[in-house]
């Protein structure tokens, strides 16, 4: 039987896992050149194996559709002699959060390919990245660094909701924030602290002017949104969520490529906008979903002015396009 061609999100799925998945190796290789903590390391070592296999499977797949496979990111773009730039426990938060972004990217996929082949691959990585992600949980537990969501008391009975209210107004009486709203405020709280820690690591040795400023700029964006959700989680009197470290060493000497790094922070701000998204859909008191709205336009803000300064540079690796059917 013959083989059916790769549709669009077929083709899509795949270019945009393997660029990924090329960048991600870059880090996992650096952390892994100082890691000391024997509980850590085999934990970067699967992520890693994991992250190789996913770039062959897929380069095969590209070679045997005699489809060009992406350049992506390689060792050229990650300097083995520089010092670490972040401690072991940011190594494991690093792939606790790669992870849960991989469960979330190949959850999408399997809702757009069709090909039997391609059904099997992404269900595998997925189980791959559920258990890995399990484990780094375990382990951010074990070394105190996971920071608990918020908790509630149990409710004594099953409530429906009076329309009048429960929606709420932009200003004055607004009903308890729910469980689902609480989850999405202190995961959206959670990820910008992880990415202020990478991003600080990378300020302090960043040896790019332009790339320097736009990942100020990053660091600013983060701690808004920290400032801002966390205002709301004490105003309706819960804790707000903070950091148990630093995580970033005192290097000065950048171990990654600028392309690298500004690929790598634009595409993390891109996957918090899918986050926002689920989070208006999912809350519905309309002064929460305004300060979301309110994020989502400087992130999206902050994602073109990286995509364009990589085209600038000549680094922007353009998704394949369709014909212009119009020429």
């Amino acid at each position: 039987m013959a083989q059916i061609n790769l549709s669009s999100p077929e083709i899509s799925a795949l270019w945009s896992t393997y660029i990924q998945e090329s960048a991600s190796q870059c880090f996992l290789k650096h952390f892994l050149t100082s890691m000391e903590d024997e509980q850590i390391d085999p934990i970067l070592k699967e992520a890693l194996q994991l992250s190789e296999d996913i770039m062959e499977r897929i380069k095969q797949l590209f070679q045997e559709e005699a489809f060009p496979v992406p350049d992506g990111f390689s060792d050229r773009d990650v300097n083995p002699d520089a010092p670490p730039l972040f401690t072991d426990l940011f190594a494991l938060s690093y792939v606790y959060r790669m992870s849960q972004l991989s469960i979330h990217s190949y959850a999408s996929s399997l809702t757009v390919v069709a090909r039997t082949d391609l059904l099997t691959f992404f269900v595998e990585q997925q189980s791959n990245q559920v258990i890995l992600y399990e484990k780094s949980v375990k382990l951010m537990l074990e070394k105190g660094i996971y920071d608990r969501p918020p908790k509630i008391p149990y409710p004594d009975k099953v409530k429906y909701a009076e329309q009048k209210s429960y929606l709420g107004h932009y200003f004055g009486e607004k009903r308890p924030l729910n469980t689902i709203e609480l989850s999405e405020m202190f995961f959206t709280i959670e990820k910008n602290y992880i990415g202020m820690i990478f991003l600080e690591g990378l300020i302090q040795a960043a040896n790019d002017d332009d790339v320097r400023h736009y990942l100020l700029k990053g660091k600013h964006l983060a701690q808004m949104q920290i400032d801002v959700f966390n205002k709301v989680l004490k105003e309706e009197g819960h804790f707000g969520t903070i950091p148990v470290s630093k995580e970033t060493t005192a290097s000065v000497v950048m171990p990654f490529s600028s392309k690298l790094v500004l690929f790598s922070v634009a595409a993390a701000s891109g996957s918090a906008l899918a986050l926002i998204g689920s989070a208006i859909s999912f809350g519905l008191r309309k002064d929460i979903a305004a300060h979301y709205l309110f994020v989502a336009k400087d992130i999206i803000s902050f994602c073109e002015e990286g995509a364009k300064l990589m085209i600038k540079r000549g680094w922007y690796e353009q998704p394949p396009q369709a014909p212009n059917r119009r020429e």
